[in-house]
């Protein structure tokens, strides 16, 4: 069984309240219920208040389908926050210099579905299966596309990891620099000399 509740024109920027929603989606009722209760976010009273509503909807779906339900098998199946409107609400705020900034009211919709049907249990970390074999395939896919903003900016070059080669070549080049530092230092001597 499942029961759905929404509440609408809520205060504060959908961006806010998804932190919140996102803490809780997943969570058992009464385990979401604590971390509204105690979450120091603005929007989780109001998240509280559209979750306890959604309990009481699948109290009333089970007592019209004349089932009985335990609230404590719920668990929060979906939980989403929408956009609400700032047209015609904004608001004007006192500035330096005469100015005026446009300040918005930002609302929100929030939605919860609950549900006590069994959750389908994610796949084992551990194991090596599909979910290993989709990564590669996720990985070649968005080397192709080209990326703007902080992922275009340049990297710092990786090391190479050492080779015997690379460590061959490298006493080479320490073997140069010693030849050199004696030629500079025979150069001085005779300089000295003079």
């Amino acid at each position: 069984m499942e029961a759905i509740a929404s509440a609408k024109y809520l205060r504060g920027s959908a961006q806010k309240a998804r932190l919140v929603v996102d803490m809780i989606r997943g969570k058992d009722v009464n385990q979401a219920l604590a971390i509204l209760r105690y979450s120091s976010k603005r929007a989780s009273t109001l998240i509280e208040k559209c979750m306890r509503s959604a309990i009481a909807n699948a109290n009333e779906a089970a007592e019209k389908a004349n089932v009985a339900i335990d609230p404590d098998d719920l668990w929060v199946k979906t939980a989403f926050v929408d956009r609400g409107p700032t047209k015609n609400r904004r608001r004007v705020r006192p500035a330096p210099q005469g100015r005026a900034y446009r300040e918005q009211r930002h609302f929100c919709h929030v939605t919860i579905l609950l549900s006590n049907d069994e959750r389908a249990e994610p796949a084992a970390k551990g194991k090596r299966g599909a979910v290993a074999a989709a990564k590669p395939a996720k990985l070649a896919e968005s080397k192709g596309r080209k990326r703007g903003g902080a992922a275009a900016a340049p990297r710092a070059k990786r090391v190479a990891p050492r080779t015997e080669a690379s460590d061959k070549s490298d006493a080479a080049a320490k073997a140069e620099g010693e030849k050199r530092a004696a030629k500079r230092a025979s150069k001085k001597a005779a300089k000295a000399d003079e």
